[in-house]
């Protein structure tokens, strides 16, 4: 009985353990489980995403709630196993919005390129499948994706359904790099096409006014030119 309940709460640690895991970055986690607290983090060094979907509130107010849940089950999942992919730390989801960001909790002197790539794979991935959908008279899903590349801090916050999150002018801008583009399009800001001029092909948008930020220079990325390593 003593072997079978110590194997019990073996089983349950485990499980613990891979919980944490799938909500904080692994390094969070263990020093999560080691200190009780996590200290916050500055990087100088990394690149933001955004993603949401163009007109998401009105043709999701057609859906029923098991079906929107569904599709936007669907989307998340595959979001994810880009992360994993491309190397990217989820960091959360709000609605129809995804986030995600490059260089931490690891700094990486790719994090840019990372980030432009699984971009250019999202868009991918949606236009698969709203090309199955549009077969079959469903509805669309048309994503925007944005990025920038900056400093950020991070750390966890909370007491109750405690969260890994990150902040700083970095994620602003590069929520506004999403709201300022066009669907089926990736949106990146001048910090990160200098980080990836060289390897990738993208239309200069010219300056464009940014509220509260004022004039800032955009790109759309189109392809990356390493694509050997963005298969």
């Amino acid at each position: 009985m003593l072997k079978l309940r110590m194997y019990e709460l073996g089983a349950e640690k485990d499980r613990s353990d891979e919980l944490l895991r799938n909500i904080l970055p692994a390094s969070t986690a263990e020093e999560l489980k080691q200190r009780g607290t996590a200290a916050a983090k500055r990087y100088e060094h990394c690149t933001v995403l955004f993603s949401d979907f163009k007109g998401f509130s009105t043709f999701s107010s057609r859906m029923d709630s098991e079906t929107l849940v569904a599709e936007l089950d669907h989307f998340f999942r595959t979001f994810d196993r880009l992360c994993d992919r491309f190397g990217m730390e989820k960091i959360k989801t709000i609605g129809d919005a995804y986030m995600c960001a490059s260089g931490i909790p690891e700094p990486s002197a790719t994090h840019a390129i990372d980030a432009v790539r699984m971009g250019l794979a999202m868009l991918d991935e949606v236009a698969k499948s709203n090309a199955e959908r549009r077969a079959k008279g469903l509805q669309e899903w048309p994503v925007r994706i944005g990025l920038h590349s900056g400093p950020v801090v991070a750390g966890v916050v909370g007491e109750k359904k405690f969260a890994y999150d990150i902040w700083g002018d970095t994620v602003n801008v590069a929520s506004r790099m999403e709201s300022n583009g066009e669907a089926g399009q990736l949106n990146i800001s001048g910090p990160t096409f200098a980080q990836v001029m060289d390897r990738v092909e993208a239309i200069p948008r010219g300056p464009i006014n940014v509220k509260g930020k004022g004039q800032v220079q955009m790109y759309f990325v189109t392809r990356s030119k390493d694509t050997a390593n963005a298969e």
